[in-house]
């Protein structure tokens, strides 16, 4: 599934295909409020928040990748984030988005997504939304699939909504649904 596949949220549809198709469309709506600025663009704040939507980008790129790289499977995350000292600089993704080109940025987020389609796919074939991950609690418990995948959509709309308002500040975009396509960045 490639960035422009549109995966449609069903209107009676089962389980798996309800999560994804939300989750998607999430996605998909955060690519559109985050897609086709310049680097002073990507930067903008709004008072008092530090929060721009390059760091928005690189922070759901992070997220993409912990969740369904490092917490569902124990797998390395990958680069960038294996080589940051994450005690010394827990808030790195947000704090060296400026960093980066809009264009870096928003590649770094479609991979991690790439990625976590594919590692989705895999659990759903292995062991369905009942595939336990290797993250574990400190009551003990892990989470399955279909938990992670709900703390997904949770982050996700959690920050399109922020991407939201600091996009309307730059441009007036608006809206609630992405374009069926989303434009490359």
């Amino acid at each position: 599934m490639d960035k422009n596949t549109v995966v449609e949220l069903p209107a009676a549809g089962g389980e798996v295909e309800t999560l994804l198709g939300v989750l998607e469309r999430n996605r998909r709506t955060f690519a559109w409020k985050c897609g086709g600025l310049d680097a002073a663009g990507m930067n903008v704040r709004l008072s008092p928040s530090t929060m721009t939507l390059g760091g928005l980008v690189k922070h759901l790129a992070l997220v993409e990748d912990d969740m369904f790289s490092h917490r569902l499977y124990g797998r390395d995350p990958g680069e960038p984030w294996n080589r940051i000292d994450w005690d010394s600089d827990p808030d790195w993704e947000w704090r060296t988005a400026a960093d980066d080109s809009p264009e870096e940025l928003m590649q770094l987020w479609e991979g991690a997504v790439q990625r976590s389609r594919a590692s989705v796919a895999e659990a759903l074939d292995n062991g369905g939304l009942g595939t336990v991950g290797y993250l574990v609690w400190p009551d003990g418990q892990s989470p399955n699939l279909r938990r992670m995948l709900a703390d997904m959509i949770e982050e996700y709309a959690r920050h399109t909504g922020h991407a939201d308002l600091i996009r309307e500040s730059i441009d007036g975009l608006v809206g609630e649904d992405a374009p069926r396509e989303v434009p490359a960045s």
